[in-house]
């Protein structure tokens, strides 16, 4: 009486073809996965996707739903960035003149 988990030979063989080609196949993933030209490539796409991302962003704070300018917000931007000029140029003259002095 056979025992109907009884395997051919030829059914053996072709299991264990089967996994040397999923074993080839998951080691060849892995190699192209860890190359560095890969890694180069994953680190380059991910860092366009956050330039795009926070440019999007970025624009989105000064244009508006009907790309129209946000007026209030360019005038609060201009302000900050004339703040900060005046305040470098301020420290930088009072540096200047303690050195002299």
């Amino acid at each position: 009486m056979a025992d109907s988990t009884t395997r051919s030979k030829q059914d053996i063989e072709t299991e264990i073809t089967a996994a040397r080609q999923r074993l080839a196949d998951n080691v060849a993933g892995l190699i192209n996965q860890v190359h560095p030209k890969a890694v180069l490539q994953r680190s380059i796409d991910d860092a366009r996707g956050f330039a795009a991302t926070e440019f999007a962003s970025a624009k989105a704070q000064v244009i508006d739903e009907n790309g129209q300018l946000r007026t209030e917000r360019v005038l609060l931007l201009g302000g900050a960035i004339a703040g900060m000029v005046t305040f470098v140029l301020l420290v930088r003259g009072i540096l200047k003149n303690a050195r002299r002095g």
